[in-house]
């Protein structure tokens, strides 16, 4: 008889442990997201600044500045991990386009505010790529523990299933800008 309350005792304890240790993980996918998030947010504030002193150097390159403002929207408003990921691949690439626009103003490269914007957006950009980081190492551990024997016959049980890395796409990053006059 004790020899089963220990056995069972010990299951218990291995259980409980377990299971808070998924917990904890789980907590630090969601709080690395959060950290990705903050940035996010950082970045949108900023685009509409950088738009509108483009914009003065040049209004007649109207589609680009509307490509950037339809990106920063939709990026706004995902709500999945995935879509996330979608939005900020297209509002990357008219970015590259907005930037490589202004390559084609030579006075607007000269306005200290385009300039100045156009640093904070790179300084954001890597904390985007430091955070991503972050966020994915701790997705994969969580997603190992979910997956990997006996855990995943708990996290099973108790709902625990594995979350989404935040992955941009290759070929859009590596893609070249198209700027077309």
């Amino acid at each position: 008889m004790y020899i089963t309350l220990g056995i069972l005792a010990v299951v218990l304890g291995w259980m409980v442990a377990v299971y808070n240790g998924l917990v904890g993980w789980r907590n630090r996918v969601k709080e690395s997201w959060a950290d990705i998030d903050v940035q996010l947010k950082r970045r949108y504030d900023l685009i509409p600044n950088l738009v509108e002193t483009v914009k003065g150097y040049a209004a007649h390159e109207k589609g680009a500045l509307e490509a950037v403002i339809a990106a920063r929207a939709k990026a706004m408003g995902a709500h999945s991990v995935a879509e996330h990921a979608q939005a900020e691949n297209a509002l990357s690439g008219a970015l590259k386009s907005l930037f490589a626009l202004a390559e084609a103003y030579p006075d607007l490269k000269a306005v200290s505010s385009f300039v100045e914007l156009q640093r904070e957006l790179a300084d954001t950009e890597n904390k985007i790529q430091a955070a991503r980081r972050f966020y994915n190492g701790n997705v994969m551990t969580f997603n190992t523990k979910v997956e990997s024997f006996p855990t995943n016959l708990l996290a099973g049980a108790f709902g625990f299933s594995k979350a989404d890395f935040f992955e941009l796409s290759d070929a859009a990053q590596r893609e070249p800008v198209q700027v077309k006059f």
